[in-house]
């Protein structure tokens, strides 16, 4: 899987990273080194550009250059999603400080550098609004077979002035699945698609009283009208 995955041996800033909070390998000049926020076997959380309390990267500690890795559909892999939120969460090791909160990937053309990185920021009322008036029109799956369905397809607004996107949505109660293995199987083959091109944003569902224990799952990539392949619409970094 080298030639999706990448080697030990890339030369790439986040992966030099990663390999810094793991096993204190210096960057290469002028790299500086990074603020490692937090380092376990499995992942590393770094600081995101621009640095401030709602931007955060979540990173795997072996080399995995983006979501077309096949290894992320392995029943070895770790749960990096699940990590992402038990880090961001309110009273999470690296919380992101923001009223809604956002985890993103992009896909391998949208983003800038090649080991996979996982946002953990902030995203807007607005879309947490329309994510749950989405869920009142049942226009969402509950099942992930019925994720690439045309009926649960629906646009969803980015910045004013961006326009909207078109995501398919998934709704979850938790993130103990695999959504890279839910996303290949239910929506990327069936449809004939690719892996490098997917985007994928979970949102976790907040009301008044808090986390309201369900995930929106999102997944959109240029295939679909009004498509994207990147999560930055919706999340908040500055």
């Amino acid at each position: 899987m080298q030639s999706l995955c990448g080697r030990p041996t890339d030369n790439d800033a986040l992966w030099h990273d990663v390999q810094y909070c793991t096993n204190g390998t210096v960057p290469p000049p002028p790299q500086p080194k990074p603020d490692c926020l937090r380092a376990t076997p499995n992942y590393v959380v770094l600081h995101g550009k621009p640095e401030n309390q709602h931007n955060y990267l979540l990173l795997p500690s072996c080399r995995i250059t983006g979501i077309e890795c096949p290894f992320l559909e392995d029943p070895a892999a770790a749960n990096y999603w699940n990590d992402a939120w038990q880090n961001a969460r309110s009273g999470g090791s690296v919380p992101v400080q923001y009223p809604n909160i956002g985890l993103g990937i992009n896909s391998q053309g949208a983003r800038r550098f090649n080991q996979l990185h996982i946002h953990m920021a902030g995203i807007r009322a607005s879309t947490q609004r329309r994510l749950q008036e989405l869920e009142s029109m049942g226009r969402m799956a509950t099942q992930p077979a019925q994720w690439a369905a045309p009926a649960n397809q629906a646009p969803v607004s980015g910045p004013p002035g961006t326009g909207d996107r078109t995501y398919r949505i998934l709704k979850v109660p938790n993130l103990m699945q695999n959504l890279f293995t839910l996303l290949y199987r239910n929506v990327v083959a069936p449809n004939g698609l690719t892996m490098a091109n997917q985007t994928l944003i979970v949102v976790p569902k907040m009301t008044t009283s808090g986390f309201a224990q369900a995930f929106y799952v999102l997944n959109s990539d240029v295939s679909l009208h009004d498509g994207t392949s990147t999560c930055d619409y919706l999340l908040v970094y500055n």
